[in-house]
């Protein structure tokens, strides 16, 4: 072990300045188109994933919201089970249908209508 230590000790430095094999140039030794392709695609799909996730935090976030101020309505009066009761005293569906004159219920999620939650 001491042996080995002084070896290093007394090893030449390299040399201050690198240079290339004997044999070699320049253009043999970088990264060439491939390395440029390779690179620049991990960069896009890096992009793509942060786009990706920037969407997916926000859409938490909005249902996080949606779900607080629903919390906050049901506190002020309306049933636990999502029904609300209108002016003439009949209750609406609670499964959030809306109830229709003729006795149909209107769900918003089959005609289209279901509002800027579901986008």
């Amino acid at each position: 072990m001491h042996s080995l230590l002084i070896a290093l000790a007394t090893a030449p430095a390299p040399t201050p300045t690198p240079s290339l094999r004997p044999g070699l140039s320049e253009d043999q030794v970088t990264p060439g188109l491939l390395g440029f392709l390779l690179t620049a695609f991990i960069v896009v799909l890096t992009a793509l994933l942060i786009v990706d996730m920037v969407r997916r935090i926000r859409r938490v976030r909005y249902r996080a919201q949606v779900e607080a101020e629903r919390e906050a309505a049901g506190d002020a009066g309306f049933p636990a089970d999502g029904t609300a009761f209108p002016a003439d005293g009949t209750a609406f569906p609670a499964d959030g249908g809306v109830s229709r004159s003729d006795g149909a219920v209107n769900r918003p999620e089959v005609n289209g209508d279901a509002g800027p939650g579901t986008r």
